[in-house]
């Protein structure tokens, strides 16, 4: 497996963008770190833990990295993970001055958890003030105000569930701003929550520089410590990596969210139901070393499946004569 960890490493480098992503990946008591081209998206070096990952263990593995990109005259030019407290103190020894872009996907993931849970809220709160019904039919002859009033605000409440997710909604139809207006009628904080929420997406606007989107998010967390309802829903706009998710403005190369990476995490999860059962140490870094192996060859099997159906259907991939209108006479 060594051997082909080898050849697969020098095949993967040979195309080095320079901008790389990792993450870790839990399996039982198990932890597979990974490092993954963010452009070419081919997996480059792995290592398979025994125990949950610490500092000293992704430090040992960034060394690792570093050593076979100094052997090869390589540099790494950006670096992309998640929010994990694991990688920015072992980068900053191993990597020192390269820009690190915390993933943009999973910064807004946390805030538009927070958003919806203040939905929530507001939800719970509404039927909790649901007037209270007297218990039997109701007697013939007396208005029915508190049932139609009852009826209204539980309607109410199942509207602002219904349309939840136009609180995190990055762009919002006309017909959907109408539908939001009309549900948050009487709710101004809610409102408030929305618009906070579209300044938050205007500062991953690649149009702009990271100086500017910082000037920017100093102004939006003013803003929301005004409201106090706002204020400690939306606190996650005060965490570091908010500003760290803001570093690939900068760099138009820069990939802003760490997704190739996850789709190396996803297709092992997928193979976890599939392929095997068993899982040791052993297995899974065999696994990993088939993993390489297979993306290795893959450009060949690409190949060979376009030459047999090139031979199958050759009308289908020959070149197409240009028509000439005819001449109408």
């Amino acid at each position: 497996m060594a051997q082909v960890e080898a050849e697969y490493l020098d095949d993967a480098l040979a195309d080095f963008s320079g901008y790389v992503a990792i993450d870790e990946l839990y399996d039982g008591p198990f932890c597979v770190l990974s490092i993954v081209d963010n452009r070419t998206y081919r997996r480059l070096m792995f290592r398979v833990l025994d125990h949950a990952p610490r500092a000293v263990d992704v430090n040992r593995f960034l060394k690792a990295f570093r050593k076979q990109l100094d052997a090869r005259g390589l540099a790494v030019r950006g670096i992309t993970t998640d929010g994990s407290s694991l990688y920015p103190g072992p980068l900053s020894l191993v990597f020192n001055g390269v820009p690190h872009q915390v993933c943009v996907f999973h910064v807004l993931r946390e805030i538009n958890r927070a958003v919806l849970r203040a939905v929530a809220k507001v939800r719970k709160q509404l039927t909790a003030a649901l007037p209270k019904l007297p218990r039997g039919r109701p007697k013939r002859g007396r208005p029915d105000h508190q049932a139609r009033r009852n009826q209204k605000q539980r309607h109410r409440v199942a509207e602002l569930f219904e349309h939840r997710h136009l609180f995190v909604a990055h762009h919002l139809t006309p017909a959907e701003r109408r539908t939001l207006a009309r549900v948050t009628r009487g709710l101004p904080h809610l409102r408030t929550l929305r618009q906070i929420m579209d300044e938050v997406y205007r500062l991953f606007d690649r149009r702009c520089r990271t100086d500017t989107a910082l000037a920017k998010l100093a102004e939006l967390r003013r803003r929301a410590k005004r409201f106090k309802h706002v204020g400690r829903t939306l606190a996650k706009l005060d965490s570091p990596t908010l500003e760290k998710a803001l570093a690939f403005l900068d760099d138009k190369l820069l990939p802003s969210t760490s997704n190739a990476v996850e789709r190396g995490n996803r297709r092992h999860r997928k193979m976890q139901k599939t392929i095997y059962r068993v899982r040791t140490q052993r297995s899974l870094t065999h696994r990993m070393s088939m993993d390489l192996l297979r993306e290795m060859r893959q450009a060949g099997r690409r190949h060979a499946t376009r030459a047999l159906h090139r031979q199958r259907s050759p009308g289908r991939f020959a070149p197409q004569p240009e028509t000439v209108p005819a001449t109408v006479l």
